[in-house]
């Protein structure tokens, strides 16, 4: 069957972003709902903000085969696809390393201010990694040059690195982008030798569950972790699982089955996560299974509407506004660290009334929307990363 774009993968993914930036700038604000804010890790239960990244997790599952597959249609091998697939891991990697350590700077110490280091980081990501259309910028200038630039930059930062416990660079965690690249290495690789096979993309799923749980009750009799923990990893799967399902039955003309089956997924997570939350509790800080299977949960009963709506209906103009979220999605979650950087170089600030209360969560609101809307503007002039 030919490789058929999902709209509601789409839709999906720029929604979760438009959320993603939403929740990340709810530090600007004050008197914020405690149902929007993440929970402390030793607290049972999660806001809003506990169940975006998963989500996003999630998206990347259902992505993955539409990728692997738009390659291999292309007469690409199997063994490029892998190193493809090792590049993009890469890159998520070096990204996620400076964005942690950059939480842990010491700008005391710096030989510039915290904030250009910020918005060089990002610059440098973005000359390495932006989607370039020509092999020469303005013309003149040839790619492979700029790339170097960004490297060069990169290890500029590195050198006058200090954090405030006085040591360099580290991996204090591995941050939203390198969680998200474990994972995705591990699933991507996984699918290319299992391929479309649903019934083994279903062990692999209940696997990466088990592995979760095994870190909390050890299962297996021995502690066996993967680099990171198996619940970032499981999400994805799932998202791998629910493409499958949809590609393998619409193959056979039985996409009537699709939205029961992913119901009755659903409500296995769901049911399980709240079935274990006496034994472990939720708590993504922790990574707790229970939170693991009923975001999974959540995520795919978001799908399963998106899905109605979007491609069963054929609704999608309502989603116009967010789409550059949704295509440019790496260059969207970059965007607020030049924002934030130049709103703090420039000593700009927002009368109190403007962060508080209703009218400050208007204004998170509003800075997402500006945040997807401007990458949009970059897209249309060829300025966008891509992995």
């Amino acid at each position: 069957m030919k490789n058929q774009r999902l709209h509601s993968i789409d839709i999906l993914r720029a929604l979760t972003m438009l959320l993603m930036i939403f929740v990340n700038d709810l530090w600007s604000l004050s008197h914020v709902p405690r149902w929007l804010l993440h929970t402390a890790a030793e607290v049972d239960g999660m806001g809003l903000s506990d169940a975006v990244f998963p989500a996003f997790l999630f998206i990347v599952g259902l992505s993955i085969p539409h990728a692997v597959k738009a390659r291999l249609e292309k007469g690409a091998s199997k063994v490029s696809v892998m190193l493809h697939i090792l590049s993009r891991t890469f890159a998520l990697l070096v990204m996620g390393l400076f964005m942690v350590n950059l939480e842990n700077i010491d700008a005391a110490q710096l030989l510039i201010r915290k904030e250009y280091w910020q918005i060089l980081m990002a610059l440098a990501f973005m000359l390495i990694w932006n989607n370039y259309r020509n092999p020469m910028v303005f013309g003149v200038v040839p790619t492979i040059l700029v790339k170097i630039l960004g490297w060069i930059i990169l290890a500029f930062l590195a050198s006058i690195y200090q954090s405030a416990s006085g040591n360099w660079m580290m991996i204090h965690w591995w941050g939203i982008l390198g969680l998200i690249g474990w994972a995705y290495l591990l699933v991507a690789l996984l699918y290319l030798w299992i391929g479309d096979k649903v019934w083994w993309l279903a062990v692999a799923c209940i696997g990466l569950l088990l592995l979760n749980v095994n870190e909390f009750v050890r299962l297996l009799g021995v502690d066996l972790q993967l680099v990171v923990s198996a619940s970032t990893h499981a999400s994805v799967m799932l998202g791998v699982l629910t493409t499958v399902m949809y590609t393998q039955l619409a193959a056979k003309a039985q996409l009537k089955w699709l939205i029961p089956s992913l119901l009755g997924v659903a409500l296995i997570l769901i049911v399980f996560g709240f079935a274990t939350r006496p034994e472990w509790g939720i708590s993504k800080i922790r990574a707790t299974p229970s939170w693991t299977s009923i975001c999974a949960g959540i995520s795919i009963l978001a799908f399963v509407l998106l899905h109605f709506i979007a491609d069963v209906k054929g609704r999608t103009s309502w989603a116009a506004f967010i789409a550059p979220a949704g295509s440019s999605t790496l260059t969207c979650y970059l965007m607020p660290y030049f924002a934030y950087a130049f709103v703090e170089l420039l000593g700009w600030s927002l009368p109190a009334v403007l962060t508080d209360g209703a009218i400050g969560l208007l204004k998170s609101t509003l800075f997402a929307l500006f945040v997807i809307q401007f990458t949009g503007l970059l897209n249309r002039i060829q300025i966008g990363l891509k992995i």
